[in-house]
């Protein structure tokens, strides 16, 4: 099939790889791009951490947060400029966006979000009338009675985290140590971009095929099976690293992971610290 100009520019920005290979993993993958990405990996030419759909979109990511941090919530709304994002009537669709939200409490689902006879995709229209832009609000994040939650705002608004912590009593809640970690890990999840919260949370499927590319990137190398199984573990120590948000270095001390500073903590406080969820949203992310 004709591979485009455009198609081997897309799967270049994406993966980093030469503008050759990208076409001839294009023609390998007959157009699937997410095949011909791992192709690319296969050769050892595209990095893992680069993410399929650059973001595009402006808007901003919203958030509530409720007084005893029993419940958060994120949602992310979209514009096509940033100027009408810093404007008063964009802030204040924001906010309302989140008051029905919160209004609607647990039937604020996907579903809800999206209804076009739903109130936010009301509220967004009518909006879109004054300012003459489109707009959208594609996601939401909301936690709610599981647990304590923290959240962190970065870049004016460009990325929001939120983090929920798992059997947190009164006593602990009113630590600073402890507010002091919860912005840590906020401030880890927004800088660092972790996909889990465990390794347990990896899909079986995804790490197949990480050990798959691994095994053909050592194809030709000689070594023996036995020898090419370590080395396929260690590869995998790497991913668990850069994914899973337990296994990641520390932003504030490289020399320890999540899971030391949470253990940490924990010896300090005097109490289990555990992490349960948490949730990332950078804005234009899903815009297409």
């Amino acid at each position: 099939m004709a591979i485009s100009a455009a198609d081997v520019k897309k799967l270049r920005d994406q993966t980093g790889a030469g503008m050759m290979d990208c076409k001839a993993a294009l023609e390998e993958a007959k157009g699937n791009f997410e095949e011909a990405t791992t192709v690319l990996r296969k050769r050892g030419l595209a990095s893992a951490a680069k993410k399929a759909g650059r973001a595009t979109g402006e808007g901003l990511i919203g958030q509530r947060l409720s007084p005893d941090r029993s419940a958060g919530t994120l949602v992310e709304v979209n514009c096509e400029s940033d100027f009408v994002a810093r404007t008063d009537d964009f802030q204040q669709l924001t906010t309302d966006v989140l008051d029905a939200i919160e209004k609607a409490g647990d039937a604020a689902t996907e579903s809800w979000l999206k209804d076009p006879n739903g109130p936010v995709r009301r509220r967004v229209a009518a909006t879109i009338g004054k300012l003459g832009e489109n707009m959208a609000v594609p996601r939401m994040v909301r936690y709610a009675g599981q647990g304590y939650v923290g959240q962190y705002i970065h870049m004016g608004g460009k990325i929001g985290v939120q983090v929920e912590f798992g059997a947190v009593t009164p006593a602990v809640a009113d630590r600073h140590e402890f507010k002091t970690l919860v912005k840590e890990i906020a401030m880890q999840v927004a800088a660092a971009s972790p996909a889990y919260v465990s390794r347990g949370e990896v899909p079986a499927d995804a790490l197949e095929k990480e050990k798959a590319i691994y095994r053909a990137q050592m194809e030709n190398s000689g070594k023996p099976a036995h020898v090419i199984d370590k080395i396929v573990e260690g590869k995998l120590g790497s991913f668990y690293s850069q994914f899973v948000l337990p296994d990641q270095p520390s932003i504030r001390d490289p020399k320890m992971t999540v899971s030391q500073v949470l253990a940490a903590a924990a010896k300090e406080l005097g109490a289990p610290v555990t992490v349960t969820r948490f949730a990332r949203l950078k804005v234009g992310e899903t815009a297409g």
